[in-house]
């Protein structure tokens, strides 16, 4: 197969020599925007206006920079007209009491989103991208990114995460090289990409924690969740900004959410490189109805973090 060159023969073969680049901005989009929806939205707008420009594109850079460029700045304006994404954590304390009302917040809040997997792991592939791209795509990764100001987001992104030259980054983003590396070194103090807490148990192991999860939520069993959480977890649901800490009291509240919706029923998924779980609860009805999408965060001792994004209106998102 004979390599791909980017001879411009105008703009009918934009649309073979810029594809393969999708999948990478669309990862790129999301982790500035922390939403895969507006994330899909500024990747469409960004292939769109590449295309009617692609005749005065003069090849002074690759194609790739050159949508990279188109990208960066459409994300600078989106980001111009909306409010940072958080999770729950991000807004105040825990909840230390499980008899408290739960808070929710207005509809008009942008939370931060998951994305599904098949969004951005392209395949076949080499394995060490894979865990690359799932490491630096992770929930708690992209939440954090959301507290940098757009700009040392985007320098962080290139040069720790697509591991460009400070020189390339200097001149996508129109900044001196001094600069770029400045605005690194002040992102790197508040976002470190490197955890210790990344460890996560062995395959056999995690598998079993996971079947435990499963069967705890499709039992309404919370006993069975005690070998899965581990002391210090956290519980999230937005768009509630009520959330738990610590797995006594998170067991303690699903003992009591259990009681009152039931039996569920989970299917496997995965969200920003991590296990994933879409739960369907039984409704007056008799049917399941989609409930809620868990993201869990595993580390060395079990599962430290559930992220369960309530309703359905992630569900078409990720095919289901």
């Amino acid at each position: 197969m004979h390599p791909v060159t980017e001879t411009r023969t105008g703009n009918e073969d934009f649309a073979s020599l810029g594809e393969p680049f999708r999948r990478e901005l669309l990862a790129y989009c999301y982790r500035m925007l922390g939403s895969a929806d507006d994330a899909e939205e500024v990747v469409q707008d960004v292939y769109l206006s590449a295309w009617h420009a692609y005749d005065g594109f003069e090849g002074r850079s690759s194609l790739r920079t050159w949508l990279y460029r188109i990208a960066t700045r459409a994300c600078f304006k989106a980001l111009e007209k909306g409010k940072r994404r958080p999770l729950p954590a991000d807004l105040g304390a825990p909840e230390t009491t499980v008899d408290t009302t739960l808070a929710e917040r207005s509809p008009e809040m942008p939370w931060l989103q998951p994305i599904p997997d098949f969004l951005f792991t392209a395949t076949p592939i080499d394995p060490a991208t894979v865990v690359v791209q799932r490491q630096t795509m992770r929930l708690a990764l992209i939440g954090a990114l959301q507290r940098l100001p757009p700009r040392q987001r985007a320098v962080l992104i290139l040069r720790d995460v697509l591991q460009w030259r400070a020189t390339e980054v200097a001149e996508l983003l129109e900044m001196t090289t001094a600069a770029v590396n400045s605005a690194l070194q002040r992102a790197r103090t508040q976002v470190p990409l490197r955890e210790d807490d990344l460890t996560e148990p062995a395959e056999p192991q995690q598998r079993a924690l996971l079947d435990r999860y499963v069967l705890a939520f499709e039992t309404a069993d919370v006993d069975q969740l005690v070998a899965v959480l581990t002391e210090d977890a956290r519980w999230e649901m937005p768009p509630i900004t009520t959330w738990f800490e610590g797995r006594d009291t998170i067991l303690a509240f699903l003992a009591k959410q259990m009681r009152m919706i039931g039996p569920a029923r989970l299917v496997t998924a995965s969200a920003n490189g991590q296990p994933a779980f879409a739960v369907y609860a039984r409704g007056r009805d008799g049917a399941y109805h989609p409930h809620a999408l868990h993201v869990l965060t595993f580390t060395a001792e079990g599962v430290g973090r559930i992220v369960a994004f309530h309703g359905a209106g992630l569900f078409p998102l990720f095919g289901l």
